[in-house]
């Protein structure tokens, strides 16, 4: 009766018989979200120069998100001699580059001062 005791577990176990092996999940590699590099002071001065071509070079420009989550990026700029944030314009997201959300409105504002 003692053997029996000890080949009662072993026979548990072999009536268990194993599982396969879960298969192998696939991974996949996400696409890469293609983001824009945050507009600078270049780059804005750039862009402003284009939509408006007789304003005055930027002279300073800081630059930051509209809002948590916003694909907005709004720019702060001084013209000229001018070193104080006086301006402001919104930069939309494109496809390849930034954008001014309104060009006509800015460029218009900038007419407005200096005449």
């Amino acid at each position: 009766m003692n053997k029996l005791t000890l080949l009662l577990p072993i026979f548990a176990l072999a009536a268990c018989g194993q599982e396969p092996a879960p298969e192998p999940v696939p991974t996949t590699t996400p696409e890469p979200v293609k983001t824009l590099p945050a507009p600078n002071q270049a780059s804005f001065s750039a862009l402003l120069g284009e939509a408006c071509p007789s304003a005055e070079k930027v002279n300073t420009a800081v630059c930051k998100r509209a809002g948590m989550g916003s694909k907005d990026v709004v720019c702060e700029f001084g013209l000229g001699e001018d070193t104080y944030l006086r301006h402001k314009a919104t930069l939309t997201a494109g496809e390849d580059a930034w954008t001014l959300a309104d060009a006509d409105a800015v460029c218009a504002e900038h007419g407005t001062h200096h005449k």
